[in-house]
């Protein structure tokens, strides 16, 4: 079947498509997956209608096909499907147009997020997405999984930043809306159900995002607070203060900043002495007031007992020594090894208190675990990054999910912040979606995707046949007969906010 399926390809596709030995192995696994998977094919579109008539045919031989963007992804969100083809475009990487008197760009999804940037740069405007993959990501993928980043606290996700989508639905439909207004109320707005849908309702093939005015200074500052309630106190003066100047708020725990710097001799400790909490601030505005505002809120935070320590860097050298320790998470593999990371959301009024419940629960369950937390406090975005180095190889990734995520649902939380569900998520996605809100989900999906061809298995459960509807319903039957003495019950568990 499957040389009958690439007979089809190649005589409809020609050069589009790529097979077998000839696949690069970039295409046979995303950044987080170690197993590699084959696809029958992969297939580079050059445009619009290129993607269009792939999509048509894939949907004709019922073949699934997983959009592939810069393979950054950190959910299995790009991982190829065997008996499937891979769809990238990175052969789409035009930057169509920088309108300066709308303040927008217009792109193919195959460009890089930092491409980008650098020809809005150049044009005197500021494009505020920004990942530290930059320069892998590609604008399909970061509008697919509506990304965060740095500067949400300022310009907010992705889904604030893009005016207009064209995509290509699974029977090759070609919907196009590159809206360039910021007011256009006319009926539904379709890119809305696109971004942050992981290419499973359809393909993003070029889009219309936002620009800002070209900050004319960045100023960033290191502060040590002595407990999350100063860092509390800290964000709610520099919001005051800064107003829409503040476009960083970083917040370390010890667990990771004390990690890092005694791991990597190449990071400098920025303060004298060790403090309960760090922020890492960052403000914009003309040349020369984000210093003087930062003195400002730094000097009155101090006095209020909010900050026991800060500094302000003298040069772009400091500045990046400074921001180095919260770039450092691509060491992660030379000093950790395996590990299981978690990008989740906490009500900010909360994280210190599930940081230091979910630590002190991961050390009673692995008494050698590292545990390093970290975040976009500001807009209530908490990293979490666990290894047990006892179980080397075989971390114990399921227990921690299970630990981690019900800890998380009873704080109100969400499982995913930024990056996305894939699959990596997807068995947990019911513990911070309702069941009426996973039902629309479903619907929405066998409405745009009735052949269940886009990126099968991510964000949403497969549909169940009826005989394993079946089997699940004897099974929930007979779990609901056991005795009480024979559930399952989790160790030491944690106690959500007050």
């Amino acid at each position: 079947m499957e040389d009958e399926i690439r007979t089809v390809l190649s005589e409809e596709l020609g050069d589009l498509a790529t097979f077998g030995a000839e696949i690069p192995e970039r295409y046979r696994r995303d950044w987080l997956s170690e197993q590699a998977v084959t696809p029958i094919a992969v297939i580079r579109p050059r445009t619009t209608e290129d993607v269009s008539r792939a999509l048509r045919l894939c949907s004709r031989l019922g073949i699934s096909v997983v959009p592939q963007g810069g393979m950054t992804g950190l959910v299995g969100g790009a991982q190829p499907v065997a008996g499937g083809v891979a769809l990238s475009l990175d052969r789409m990487t035009a930057i169509e147009e920088i309108d300066e008197v709308m303040a927008t760009v217009t792109v193919e999804a195959g460009a890089t997020l930092g491409e980008v940037q650098r020809a809005c740069e150049q044009a005197g405007l500021f494009l505020a997405v920004d990942l530290g993959a930059r320069d892998s990501c590609q604008v399909g993928g970061v509008i697919s999984t509506n990304a965060g980043g740095n500067r949400v606290i300022r310009y907010g996700m992705t889904r604030e930043n893009v005016l207009g989508i064209e995509a290509v639905l699974s029977d090759g439909t070609i919907v196009t809306s590159l809206n360039k207004l910021l007011k256009n109320n006319a009926g539904y707005d379709l890119k809305q159900l696109l971004i942050g849908s992981e290419g499973t309702l359809g393909v993003v093939t070029r889009a219309v995002l936002r620009l800002h005015a070209q900050p004319q200074s960045f100023c960033s500052a290191f502060c040590g607070c002595a407990d999350f309630a100063g860092v509390i106190g800290l964000l709610k003066a520099a919001r005051s203060t800064l107003g829409a100047a503040l476009t960083s708020f970083e917040v370390m725990w010890p667990s990771f900043y004390d990690f890092m710097c005694d791991g990597l001799p190449e990071l400098r400790r920025s303060l004298a002495g060790r403090h309960g909490v760090y922020v890492l601030i960052e403000a914009s505005g003309p040349a020369g007031q984000a210093r003087q505002s930062l003195e400002d809120l730094l000097a009155a935070e101090i006095d209020a007992g909010h900050i026991a320590d800060a500094v302000l860097p003298k040069s772009e050298r400091e500045t990046t020594e400074l921001w180095a320790v919260r770039e450092s998470v691509s060491e992660y593999g030379r000093l950790m090894g395996p590990l299981t990371g978690f990008d989740i959301g906490i009500p900010t009024g909360d994280a210190g208190a599930f940081v230091a419940e979910i630590e002190a629960a991961l050390a009673r369950h692995w008494p050698d675990v590292h545990a390093l937390s970290y975040g976009h406090i500001g807009d209530s975005n908490l990293h979490l990054v666990v290894n047990v180095p006892s179980a080397g190889a075989h971390q114990p990734h399921d227990a921690l999910c299970d630990l981690v995520f019900e800890a998380v649902s009873r704080y109100g939380g969400t499982i995913s912040a930024e990056h996305g569900i894939g699959t990596i998520k997807r068995d947990y996605l019911h513990l911070t979606r309702s069941p009426s809100e996973l039902d629309v989900m479903a619907r929405l999906k066998r409405a745009l995707d009735p052949r269940g061809i886009l990126n099968p298995g991510k964000v949403l459960a497969p549909p169940q046949s009826a005989a394993s509807q079946s089997a699940a319903s004897q099974s929930a039957a007979s779990q609901s007969a056991m005795p009480q003495s024979a559930t399952l019950q989790s160790s030491a568990p944690l106690s959500g906010p007050a």
